[in-house]
């Protein structure tokens, strides 16, 4: 039996892709048969994932820029689709959130929040799926958006716009790029363990500068989570592949949890007393 999660000879183009969720997907893509051209703000973290892509067999690029940076962007996706000859698989990774009340939010923030999070997913959408389109062999997108595409998101109003905005486009573009043979489709992370939320945002990703958490902190935050732990990064990377393979051949426009259950619990976290609660202090018995 074929095994149709091999995505051989196949090229990527990750944005974000040295570190956290985009390292493990260009990894994860490396493993499946993928070459992969690896985009990302920090030049160090870019050759060390391109690197580790080598060590899987495939071919890599890294190239150092800022998605913010529209023309360095469409550049960027211009020279890996000419280095590799193709262009199958964009990953629009690339992202960032500060939590801030939004009536003391500044424009300037705000401009920054969708220029990173929304309009990077624009311009490289749009650059990779002409690439795609010439090449008349289809492809599959896959856009990095959060659970916070769908619900509130307090403290974090102009982050959790945009990756609503990052689904609507999603769906959008699976219904416009069809007839192309292009997929697109969402994934929707929530608690993952990467360097950014673990206080490493830049230069090398070490996990010696990491801050350890207590007990107590890591039960608080292990009771959220209905299967109990947080994700780790390549269990993103695996969706991602699924995605991108013909194990998802029909499947477009859609938003993926990749969450252990977090969105499916809508609030509901596991009391100390084991008991599923709406809060701490109160017990339904279930």
């Amino acid at each position: 039996m074929t095994d149709r999660s091999r995505l051989d000879g196949q090229a990527a183009f990750v944005t974000g892709g040295g570190g956290g969720i985009g390292r493990a997907i260009a990894l994860r893509l490396a493993e499946a048969g993928v070459d992969v051209a690896i985009f990302d703000i920090f030049p160090e973290r870019a050759e060390e994932a391109a690197a580790r892509v080598r060590e899987r067999g495939r071919r890599a690029m890294a190239i150092a820029g800022d998605v913010m940076d529209s023309d360095a962007l469409r550049s960027g996706i211009d020279r890996g689709a000419a280095e590799f000859g193709r262009l199958d698989i964009l990953v629009n990774n690339a992202g960032g959130v500060s939590a801030r009340p939004f009536l003391e939010q500044s424009e300037r923030s705000m401009r920054k929040h969708v220029d990173i999070n929304l309009m990077s997913m624009l311009v490289a959408t749009q650059a990779a799926a002409k690439h795609m389109v010439a090449g008349g062999k289809g492809g599959a997108i896959v856009n990095v958006a959060s659970i916070e595409a769908s619900r509130a998101a307090p403290g974090f109003a102009v982050y959790a716009a945009c990756k609503a905005g990052m689904l609507s486009f999603t769906k959008s573009m699976a219904v416009e790029l069809s007839p192309h043979a292009i997929r697109v489709n969402c994934i929707a992370p929530d608690h993952t363990i990467t360097p950014g939320n673990q206080g490493n945002r830049a230069g090398p990703v070490d996990p010696a500068t990491w801050k350890a958490r207590s007990g107590e902190e890591v039960d608080a935050m292990n009771r959220l989570i209905p299967l109990g732990r947080e994700g780790i990064d390549m269990e993103c990377g695996d969706v991602a592949v699924f995605l991108a393979s013909a194990m998802s051949s029909y499947v477009t426009g859609i938003l993926l949890p990749v969450d252990g259950g977090t969105w499916a619990s809508s609030g509901w976290v596991r009391g100390q007393n084991g008991k599923w609660t709406l809060n701490e202090g109160l017990s339904f018995g279930h």
